[in-house]
C-alpha cells in the first residue's frame, strides 16, 4: 500500500505545463528484450565445472530458472548433489558467477525478433523508452552496450541501482522519471510475475510476452495485453496509451 501510495502522488507531479504527458514504454531486459539464459546457465556451469562437479544444469531444461537471477541456478544445481545444505556454498559461488558472466555475457545472448526495430518505431512516433530490470545495473548495461541497443533507451535502472528492486515501485518511478516521460502514460513490458507486481504496485498497464521463457501459459497472470511478436507492439501501445 505504501509503494501505491506513493506512486500515486508521483504520477500527480508528472503532468507536464502544457497539460500533455510524455508517453512511456518500460521494458524488462532479461526474457523480454533479450534472450539471455543460455549465457546465464553456461555461467553458473562454469562454477559447478571450476568445483569439479561437471554441468549441472541443463540450458534447455532449466531456462526457466536462468530468469530468476545467479543465485536460483546456483541453488538448483547444489540441489542435485543432495546435499543437506548449500547456501554457504551459494554465497561463496555467487561472485564467481558473476564474473564468469560478465566476461561471457554476449556469446550467446540475443534480441528478440523485432524488438530493436520495434523500439526505433516507438522512439519515431513520440514515446520515451526505457529499461526497469533486476540485472545489476553494471551487467545490463555492459550487455545493452554489447548489443549496440543502449542508445535506444532515455534510463536504465538495475537491481543494484536503489536501495530497492522490482516489485517495489520505486526503481519503475525513477526509470520513467530518468527518461523524461510520464508515468501515469506508461506501461511495463516483462515476462515474470515480478513485472506485474511491479506494474500493479505503480497503478499501470502490464503486457507479458509469451515468447519468454514461460511462453503463452504466463497468460495465466492476467496482464492487461499479451505481446506474441514486436510486431504487434506499435498497436498494443496505441490501445493502452491513447489519449
Amino acid at each position: 500500500r505504501a509503494s501505491l501510495d506513493v506512486a500515486r502522488g508521483y504520477i500527480k507531479r508528472q503532468v507536464f505545463a502544457d497539460g500533455g504527458y510524455m508517453r512511456t514504454v518500460v521494458f524488462d531486459l532479461d526474457g523480454t528484450l533479450a534472450d539471455t539464459s543460455e549465457d546465464l546457465i553456461a555461467a553458473a556451469n562454469a562454477c559447478f565445472e571450476g568445483l569439479g562437479h561437471g554441468a549441472l544444469l541443463d540450458p534447455a531444461a532449466d531456462q526457466l530458472t536462468a530468469f530468476h537471477g545467479g543465485r536460483a541456478m546456483l541453488r538448483l544445481g547444489f540441489s542435485r548433489l543432495d546435499r543437506a545444505t548449500f547456501e554457504a556454498d551459494v554465497d561463496l559461488q555467487y561472485p564467481n558467477f558473476l564474473r564468469h558472466y560478465g566476461e561471457n555475457i554476449d556469446v550467446h545472448t540475443r534480441l528478440y525478433p523485432g524488438a530493436e526495430a520495434a523500439v526505433e518505431r516507438l522512439l519515431s512516433n513520440g514515446y520515451r523508452t526505457a529499461i526497469c530490470t533486476n540485472k545489476p545495473e553494471a551487467l545490463a548495461e555492459t550487455l545493452m552496450q554489447k548489443l549496440g541497443v543502449r542508445g535506444l533507451f532515455g534510463s536504465l535502472i538495475g537491481a543494484d541501482t536503489l536501495a530497492t528492486r522490482k516489485p517495489d515501485a520505486a526503481p519503475y518511478l525513477t526509470c520513467v522519471e530518468r527518461a523524461g516521460g510520464s508515468v501515469e502514460a506508461s506501461f511495463l513490458i516483462g515476462d515474470t510475475e515480478t513485472d506485474v507486481k511491479t506494474a500493479r504496485a505503480v497503478g499501470v498497464p502490464c503486457v507479458l510476452v509469451s515468447f519468454g521463457p514461460e511462453g503463452p501459459g504466463i497468460a495465466r497472470l492476467t496482464p492487461d495485453a499479451m505481446l506474441d511478436r514486436y510486431e504487434d507492439l506499435d498497436r498494443i501501445t496505441e490501445v493502452l496509451l491513447r489519449k
